[in-house]
């Protein structure tokens, strides 16, 4: 995989790596109201980006390795990029999320949305 782009919004550093058919997505430590424009728009630039892959092919890798938390913008920045995913036929993978934010999607129910992987 190579580093497609380094982009800072509001001192938040988004490091993206493009792999076959992935496109991963570096979550700031912490997805709130104050950090969740920047990581929306940038994670939706890269979900059109898998336009030029086979339809139904590619997803959206969010790596959650270094997001220790969310609120509720956090969480519904996560459903708006899974529905556009979806859209487009697509699918989300959340890597590496932590036990907070595990939890957090299993009590809203919103689990099974979401490819989940461990963290590496």
């Amino acid at each position: 995989m190579k580093v497609l782009h380094d982009g800072s919004a509001n001192g938040i550093v988004l490091p993206l790596v493009r792999g076959m058919t992935d496109v991963i997505v570096q979550a700031p430590p912490y997805l709130g109201a104050q950090t969740r424009a920047a990581f929306h728009a940038e994670a939706l630039e890269q979900l059109d980006s898998l336009s030029s892959e086979p339809e139904g092919g590619g997803r959206l890798v969010i790596d959650l390795s270094k997001t220790s938390g969310m609120d509720s913008m956090g969480l519904s920045t996560l459903v708006l990029l899974q529905l556009r995913a979806a859209e487009r036929r697509r699918t989300v993978c959340l890597r590496g999320a932590s036990e907070e934010v595990r939890f957090l999607l299993v009590m809203t129910g919103l689990e099974d949305r979401f490819d989940i992987e461990a963290r590496p």
